[in-house]
């Protein structure tokens, strides 16, 4: 069977044709899109994996409105799809008002905790990779000045924030991170001017790297960088071959492989609570031909430590949605 995955528009977005497969999985995408170049876009690389390989099919669907999340959700399950999978802490609070009147159904949701027995949550430590790319960026900067533009303001980006803070801070104790969001609306994840305008203002405040963690937005802060002649750090997805020789890494946060395990389990998958780290290869950074030439071999050799360090519990980086407070970075 080849691959067939549904596409529908906005107004045809709920009609779902019935008789589909009872162990049909289904993906739905968080607003920005799939082809977000970062995290929908990750999901749904997971997805088309566990398709080609098994030669199965999924469903899937990009929501135009936060209303559509519950219609998705309910309208999936009636459909007898199983599992659903979705991407962003935005499911967390319809997920679980939905996942009880559908006890068969087994759902995963990326990026929050919904305690519901049908339910696996995916959690990533992304203040780990942030910390290697941090680290990066401290020994890539002539400037001592670096940036971070973040997507919509919530504490999961500040967490991105807070250690990349501390991983730069961990190279040059004297570095400044400047830091800013785009907004603290779900359109703050598709906002690419926006995400220009800021990165040539933190250009204006020194910083000659900037990391973004924003979605859609950032591939405006990576154009931009590129356009002004400075670094920037991709996120989520390898984002490196946007702008080769102009990326210098990308915190790899494994969302495709998250999808991929969830498909692969199908109706036999684990609920409860999973923690993707750097320990268990959820978390990472990019290496390959389009950065090569930016990773000296003492920066690889330092973040590779660190990253031992970290896998093994010796070094701890601090987790900003722990406390809601950040050592390296005030808010």
């Amino acid at each position: 069977m080849t691959l067939m995955t549904k596409l529908y528009g906005a107004a045809a977005a709920l009609a779902l044709t019935a008789g589909a497969a009872a162990a049909e999985p289904a993906l739905i995408f968080d607003l920005g899109g799939k082809f977000d170049k970062s995290f929908n876009e990750a999901a749904f690389n997971g997805a088309v994996r566990w398709a080609e390989e098994t030669g199965e099919t999924f469903r899937e669907i990009e929501l135009q409105s936060e209303a559509q999340r519950e219609q998705a959700l309910r309208r999936f399950a009636e459909n007898g799809n199983n599992p659903i999978v979705m991407t962003g802490f935005a499911f967390g609070n319809v997920l679980g008002e939905v996942a009880p009147d559908y006890p068969d159904t087994k759902f995963a949701i990326i990026d929050m905790v919904v305690d519901q027995p049908n339910v696996r949550s995916v959690v990533f430590n992304e203040h780990e990779g942030s910390y290697l790319v941090g680290m990066m960026a401290a020994m890539a900067s002539e400037s001592g000045t670096v940036g971070f533009i973040g997507g919509m303001d919530i504490p999961l980006i500040r967490k991105f924030a807070c250690g990349y803070a501390q991983g730069v801070k961990a190279v040059n104790a004297d570095a400044t991170v400047v830091a800013n969001m785009t907004g603290t609306t779900p359109a703050a994840w598709n906002d690419p001017v926006k995400g220009s305008e800021l990165t040539k203002a933190q250009i204006s405040q020194g910083a000659d790297v900037v990391y973004a963690a924003a979605g859609g937005t950032g591939v405006g802060v990576l154009q931009t960088a590129a356009d002004e002649g400075i670094l920037s750090i991709g996120v989520d997805s390898n984002q490196n071959y946007l702008h080769p020789g102009q990326v210098l890494t990308s915190m790899m946060k494994r969302v495709d492989n998250a999808v991929y395990d969830a498909m692969t389990s199908g109706t036999d998958l684990e609920t409860g609570i999973n923690v993707m780290g750097i320990a268990n290869g959820g978390i990472g950074y990019a290496l390959d031909e389009h950065n090569e030439a930016l990773v000296s071999a003492d920066m690889k050799a330092a973040v590779d430590d660190a990253s031992a360090k970290i896998a093994s519990g010796e070094l701890m980086v601090h987790d900003y949605m722990s406390d809601d407070s950040c050592p390296a970075l005030s808010f």
